[in-house]
This record gives C-alpha cells, sequence and structure tokens, in this order.
C-alpha cells in the first residue's frame, strides 16, 4: 500500500512541474494527424490512423509506414521514436502475418522495434483500406 502511495505522489509531481502545450496537426472536420504534446523539452506524438495505397496488404502497409515518418519528420523525429504502434488488418488471416512481420523487420531494427498490437477487423472506413496503423511516439 505504502508503494502505492509513494508511486502515486511521485507520479502527481512529476506532472505537475512544468507546464505543457498541446497542438494539433492537420485538423480537419473534427479529425487530427496528429497530436503534440509538449513539457519540458520531450515531445509526445499521438498519431491518428494511418491507411495506405496500393494493390494488396504488403504495398499498403509500406505505404502507412512512409506516411508515419513523414509525420515523426515534420516533429524532427523517425522510426526510432516510435514508442507503440496499433495495427489493423482487415479480414485477418494467418498468412498476413508474414507479410506484416517481414515488412516491420525491414524497417524496424532490434533498436527501435516499437510496442505493438495486431487487431483483425471486419472492415475499416472504406472498403479499399486493407490495414490501418495509429502511433505513439516521444521525442527528446
Amino acid at each position: 500500500m505504502r508503494l502505492i502511495s509513494l508511486f502515486s505522489i511521485l507520479l502527481f509531481i512529476s506532472c505537475s512541474t512544468g507546464s505543457f502545450s498541446k497542438r494539433i496537426i492537420q485538423p480537419i472536420n473534427g479529425y487530427a494527424q496528429m497530436i503534440v504534446i509538449e513539457q519540458n523539452g520531450v515531445k509526445t506524438l499521438h498519431i491518428s490512423g494511418q491507411i495506405g495505397e496500393g494493390e494488396n496488404l504488403e504495398a499498403q502497409m509500406r505505404d502507412v509506414l512512409d506516411k508515419l515518418l513523414v509525420l515523426l519528420e515534420s516533429e524532427g523525429g523517425g522510426y526510432e521514436h516510435l514508442v507503440k504502434i496499433n495495427s489493423y488488418i482487415v479480414d485477418y488471416q494467418p498468412e498476413d502475418l508474414a507479410v506484416f512481420r517481414n515488412v516491420r523487420k525491414e524497417i524496424f531494427t532490434a533498436q527501435i522495434t516499437p510496442a505493438s498490437t495486431l487487431v483483425g477487423v471486419t472492415s475499416l472506413a472504406l472498403p479499399d483500406w486493407l490495414i490501418e496503423i495509429d502511433a505513439v511516439a516521444v521525442i527528446d
């Protein structure tokens, strides 16, 4: 019980020191490409779900990751700053995992692999979309 209380106090102190700012990147119709929170010289990027173009899952995944990189670079970051990604694949089949893993291995080295979740879904907002990825990044 003491550990929880001490942790709560430390968390409160760390969150209450210094002010923070919030920027909304490319807001359109109640949707933002990214929210940037800055506090004490650290930026936390909350990147909305990105979709890709292409004729198959691999092509769309590569395009999605390219779009993520553009957003990361716009704030002075790169793939190495990703801490979490969530991936949603339409009509997920076990063979999709090999495609997913192969593309990830090309992009993310062992030193920069973010925590991730992969979820199979029935559909996305438009029928041509096969994958959507959202992300969180921290840039020091």
